[in-house]
């Protein structure tokens, strides 16, 4: 067996290839495009494993050089340490402590969804992209209407036919030039709703997951953005393992420092699933008002005077049924009369 460490870069991948006895064979660099990858992939000793570390640029080079290898492994980069802990720091010596890692079997491996939900994701992120922007636009809107001196009613601001009323008051007269930028806003506003409910309506009915998502939605409080984000960034839930591993996965505890018998604990870990923490967070203000058991939860937790620990309660449980679902075990949440779902 021969093993190949890549450090991968968005214009060049540098690359060594080593025996198992750490024999080098061969070392140097490509350019990072298929036809040189394919041309390079052509000359390798066979059979080879190989190994990169995973950044922006390494899903593609994965996809394209993993049929032709007998092994490909992604590396954790936050776990990755030898990396950086020398003195003497270059792409050649990258390369060659990333084969030395897959050749001894020390690699920490990062998970790497199939493709197709990759593909997924990929949609699902850039929804919330739209979300960002048409809120943006929602913020000008405002921020216009307050430079003018412009009475109006916040929870109404979103509405069409309420906007339209704004702009044909005689009482508060809007300048010209200012009229001009409020229409533009507008549009803009639908029309990034228009596309983020567009993408969002074609995920939820994708025939790789709509059974999925309908199943995790049963649960009361739990809504198609939730659903989707838990099945996109999660992947195969049995890969998290336990509800602890789930929890520290989507962001939800600290990180722990222990040292002579003394533990340490700080705020949330940084390291976590960004997309997946926040969505929760927003899901657990608002789940209380459908889900019995949630707000049972939070009440328990605000009497003791913490909001922020009651959200991160709520949160947790949250993670707690959507594991149970997933794996087709329904938690035992009577739903009220009045049952709905939210984001």
């Amino acid at each position: 067996m021969h093993y190949i460490g890549l450090d991968v870069h968005k214009k060049s991948i540098a690359y060594c290839i080593k025996q198992a006895d750490g024999t080098i064979l061969r070392e140097g660099s490509i350019v990072a495009s298929r036809p040189d990858l394919d041309r390079w992939a052509a000359t390798l000793p066979q059979p080879w494993t190989g190994a990169m570390e995973a950044t922006l640029f390494s899903d593609w080079i994965y996809d394209h050089l993993h049929p032709q290898a007998a092994d490909l492994r992604m590396g954790h980069p936050a776990k990755m340490r030898a990396i950086t802990a020398g003195k003497k720091k270059s792409d050649t010596l990258d390369a060659r402590t990333i084969c030395d890692l897959l050749r001894c079997d020390l690699l920490p491996p990062a998970y790497v969804l199939p493709l197709e939900i990759r593909e997924l994701r990929r949609v699902l992120r850039y929804r919330n992209l739209l979300v960002r922007a048409a809120v943006q636009m929602h913020n000008k809107i405002a921020g216009l209407l307050l430079e003018m001196g412009i009475a109006y009613e916040t929870p109404r601001l979103h509405r069409k036919r309420y906007f339209h009323q704004l702009m044909d008051q005689p009482q508060q007269p809007i300048p010209e030039s200012a009229r001009h930028l409020l229409a533009f806003s507008r549009t803009q506003y639908e029309t990034l709703h228009r596309m983020e409910q567009q993408l969002l309506d074609g995920l939820a009915a994708h025939p790789d997951i709509a059974e999925r998502v309908e199943r995790l939605m049963e649960i009361p409080g739990v809504g198609p953005v939730l659903a989707l984000t838990w099945a996109l960034e999660v992947g195969p839930v049995e890969r998290l393992g336990n509800i602890s591993r789930a929890i520290s996965f989507c962001g939800l505890c600290s990180a722990l420092r222990e040292s002579a018998g003394q533990q340490k604990r700080g705020p949330l870990s940084k390291q976590r699933n960004a997309h997946l923490q926040r969505v929760l967070i927003e899901a657990a203000h608002l789940a209380p008002r459908w889900n019995p058991l949630l707000a049972e939860i939070k009440q328990k937790e605000l009497m003791r005077g913490n909001r922020n620990r009651a959200t991160l309660a709520v949160a947790r449980k949250l993670v707690a049924f959507l594991m149970g679902a997933d794996r087709g075990h329904q938690p035992r949440c009577p739903a009220p009369a009045t049952a709905g779902r939210i984001s």
